[in-house]
């Protein structure tokens, strides 16, 4: 059984500090739902105050509709994977799923049952009897999972849990856990810096920045149509152009850069004169000459071959550098170092936001 989150105007300050601000959202019952962002913008502090580890400041936090205010974290239809998972090393495995259960006084047959079965969700059956320290990185992830779904929580809260496995067995977790949520179906709230879990993983997806909520949508939408630059610069390469819109209409924007005039999609009604920012994704560049205002001439300053693509990398008028990334049977001759290039994309890839703070600035 699962049950929603209601987030009600949550702000959480630290003296001076505030952490989390205004933060306002409904997870559904039974979604997987991550937030995202960098190293201190505030996803981990919302983790922490769902699960009554922390207070808010202000606003009111609602699990299943009902307000969590005094109920502590022990007294919540939570459970929490954290970042270092807090497994028992001298313990078996079995008795590190059930401990839990043990603390509740479940008497030791049902919890074996329990045990049992949470190991074939985890396909780590008759594994029960080992040491968590003979376990290899993703055994003891799934094990930790299985040990947070013993007590039956209603919400699971997992906090960068996948964060120190290497870049494959991180790859190949995604879809394990995703597919434990699935077979589970209670709600999953994810915390991670990483932008391939959350796109991969997620229903849907809060980009988070400076204790703000930038954007709530699922990961395609995101990914083709943030909302700030924030959202733009965060989520996947993007390689930005700033200027002011000289033209502009319901449909599309067109940006006096120092690239020239380059036009993009206007999804927030951008009139001339406004300070702005285009954004092209590096797959969405083509080699060659296009429309003349989505067309740059730049100078080619490397290339580098990663098997299903190679990723060309362009000096132009700014100091800035042009990412384009071009598929393997993509056709197009690869430009020397040196050489002046031409790159085109069609405007519709490209979208037009109002200036602002972007990521890594």
């Amino acid at each position: 059984m699962s049950a929603g989150v209601e987030l009600d105007h949550v702000t959480v300050r630290f003296g001076q500090f505030t952490a989390v601000e205004d933060a306002t959202l409904d997870i559904k019952g039974g979604e997987f739902f991550s937030f995202l962002g960098p190293s201190g913008c505030g996803k981990t502090t919302i983790l922490r105050t769902v699960s009554g580890f922390l207070d808010p400041s202000q606003g009111r936090v609602r699990i299943g509709g009902q307000d969590m205010t005094g109920i502590g974290p022990n007294k919540r239809p939570t459970a929490l994977i954290f970042q270092n998972l807090a497994l028992f090393p001298l313990m078996t495995v079995a008795d590190n799923i059930t401990y839990g259960l043990r603390v509740r006084g479940m008497p030791k047959a049902e919890r074996m049952k329990r045990a049992g079965e949470l190991l074939d969700l985890i396909a780590l059956p008759d594994q029960g009897n080992k040491l968590v320290s003979e376990l290899s990185g993703g055994q003891k992830q799934r094990v930790a999972i299985a040990r947070a779904l013993a007590v039956q929580p209603k919400v699971l809260l997992l906090d960068e849990p996948l964060s120190a496995l290497d870049l494959k067995l991180r790859q190949h977790m995604r879809t394990e856990l995703r597919a434990i949520q699935q077979q589970v179906g209670i709600t999953f709230i994810y915390i991670t810096h990483d932008q391939g879990e959350a796109l991969t993983m997620s229903d849907r997806i809060a980009v988070m920045s400076d204790g703000v909520i930038q954007q709530v949508s699922d990961g395609k939408n995101v990914y083709d149509h943030p909302d700030t630059p924030f959202v733009a610069s965060f989520v996947g390469e993007n390689n930005p152009f700033a200027g002011k819109v000289t033209q502009a209409d319901s449909s599309f924007a067109v940006v006096e850069t120092a690239h020239g005039a380059l036009r993009g999609r206007n999804p927030k009604g951008l009139k001339a004169g406004d300070k702005a920012i285009l954004f092209v994704r590096p797959e969405s560049f083509v080699l060659g000459e296009g429309a003349p205002d989505a067309t740059i001439h730049a100078e080619t300053i490397s290339s580098a071959f990663e098997g299903n693509a190679t990723h060309v990398f362009l000096k132009g008028a700014t100091k800035k550098e042009i990412t384009v990334t071009v598929g393997r049977h993509g056709g197009a001759k690869i430009p020397s170092q040196g050489e002046r290039a031409a790159i085109h994309y069609a405007p519709e890839m490209g979208i037009v936001l109002p200036e602002g703070k972007m990521a890594r600035e």
